[in-house]
């Protein structure tokens, strides 16, 4: 005997999904009207998407309620069971592709109430911890996607130093990086992305380049040469996504930016919380200097692995326009390195972590990170390397900076100009060995005052002056001119 059970068929929620659906993109699609109809606007899209949600909790019930009937099913007649299932695939389909869309208007609500303009496609707005551009591959449905970026810098320098002593620095103008990012999408799990890097118009390199597979939002796979997600600029890199026409120098020299390793790990998110932990091959301390840790990355090239290191970051999206979070990595550096005065291997421990905060609110944005680092082995690495006196590695570094900057033509379109000014303090050698001495240069204060004009969101021109000081009274002050663009 053939039992069949005929499914229930229920399609008002499911139409009006549809229409809600439909009216919210017909809304978003339209312009910007005066600021009571902007507040009138968001107002309504926050009712629709309360209204969408309350919807989805009951197409999921009711999908929970024909899974059960199809238990039911299997037990009289498996044949009948398959097909049941069979047929809820699709569903589970819409129910997903409605989650997405839910998130998708939820952001534009957020974008909305915070004094920004929707674009009519999400390509300014990065993804996963990455910049715009690099994450377009995420956008795509499937197959190749190309994107990149590029900036040019002009630095001009004072004919002379804060204690009066010629500079003797020559103005430059440089093509400092010419991007392509190359990404392939095989299907809806696996992903491939990379960056590839001109630097100075003469030197290749792979800047990342890593396979991803996307299991589910909160738990996802990622191998390959990773960014150390640490700081803003080491990910968000691209020139329309930070102020100032030069990196800060916090995030060039204890967060030694552009750094990428080859390793592994894990990435996702979950309601206002995302993080990425890697395991990654450790930074080589034979490149370590007073000035920094910068030398030490070795940039997947042939790298030493004698040694290994963590690194995790964590965000929390606090609130609409504000997110916090931090980062650490620990790992060691002595790739091999030995103390000739005692024949010891070193393990050169090197500890990173950097906290930060960025705040945006119509046409507001103010970023602050400090970071600290702290190296064991140093007077063994010193002696290695053949560093003497004040020319010692910090067995402390420490930094931070403080940014604010300012739309005035927010929430007009189209272009936007933007004031900005940096605080920052930066000490490479906050401590050193005994025996050894800190130099008088290394504990180093900036101010930059500019400003940021993109006629487009693609496009970026940056001109700021940087006032630098020290107490040796050597700060060098110099004007900085970059353009930037993105696609």
């Amino acid at each position: 005997m053939m039992v069949v059970i005929e499914p229930r068929v229920r399609r008002r929620p499911l139409v009006a999904v549809l229409l809600l659906v439909a009216g919210l993109a017909l809304g978003l699609a339209a312009p910007h009207a005066a600021a009571q109809q902007e507040g009138d606007r968001v107002e309504a899209l926050e009712e629709e998407v309360r209204e969408l949600r309350s919807l989805l909790e009951e197409l999921r019930a009711e999908r929970a309620e024909d899974a059960v009937e199809a238990e039911e099913a299997a037990a009289a007649a498996a044949r009948e069971a398959e097909q049941a299932a069979g047929e809820m695939a699709p569903a589970d389909d819409r129910l997903d592709e409605l989650a997405h869309r839910i998130d998708v208007i939820a952001a534009e609500v957020e974008r909305l109430a915070l004094g920004e303009e929707v674009a009519p496609e999400a390509t300014t707005e990065g993804l996963y911890g990455l910049a715009p551009s690099a994450s377009k591959v995420y956008r795509s449905d499937r197959g190749l996607s190309i994107g990149g970026y590029g900036e040019m810098l002009y630095q001009s320098f004072d004919s002379s130093r804060d204690d009066g002593a010629p500079s003797s620095a020559s103005d430059e103008i440089d093509y400092l990086r010419a991007i392509l990012y190359f990404g392939y999408k095989f299907n809806d799990k696996w992903v491939f992305n990379s960056e590839i890097e001109l630097e100075h118009a003469d030197e290749a390199f792979v800047e990342f380049a890593y396979v991803d597979y996307l299991w589910r939002p909160e738990l996802n796979l990622r191998g390959g040469l990773l960014l150390a997600p640490m700081g803003w600029v080491n990910e968000l890199h691209e020139p329309t996504v930070f102020l100032g026409a030069r990196r800060p120098d916090v995030e060039s020299v204890i967060i030694p930016s552009t750094w990428r390793e080859n390793g592994f790990g894990l990435w996702g998110e979950s309601g206002a919380l995302s993080y990425r932990a890697y395991l990654m091959n450790g930074l080589d301390a034979a490149g370590f200097s007073p000035s920094g840790l910068r030398g030490g990355r070795q940039k997947g090239s042939k790298a030493k692995a004698d040694d290994f290191a963590f690194v995790g970051r964590l965000d929390w999206a606090a609130a609409p326009g504000l997110v916090v979070g931090g980062s650490l990595y620990q790992g060691g550096s002595g790739q091999g390195i030995v103390d000739p005065l005692t024949g010891r291997e070193l393990g050169v421990d090197t500890s990173i972590v950097e906290l930060h905060g960025e705040w945006k609110y119509r046409g507001f944005q103010a970023r602050l990170l400090a970071a600290r680092s702290e190296l064991d082995d140093v007077a063994g690495l010193n002696r290695a390397l053949g560093l003497v006196g004040s020319a010692s590695v910090g067995e402390e570094l420490e930094g931070w900076y403080a940014e604010l900057g300012y739309d005035v033509f927010a929430g007009r379109g189209g272009q936007s100009l933007i004031p900005y000014l940096r605080y920052e303090e930066v000490d490479t050698q906050a401590a050193v060995p005994d025996g050894f001495v800190r130099s008088r240069t290394t504990d180093r204060q900036s101010l930059t005052l500019g400003v940021a004009y993109q006629p487009i969101d693609q496009i970026i021109l940056k001109v700021d002056y940087q006032d630098y000081d020290n107490d040796f009274g050597s700060g060098l002050d110099q004007l900085n001119v970059a353009l930037g663009y993105i696609f």
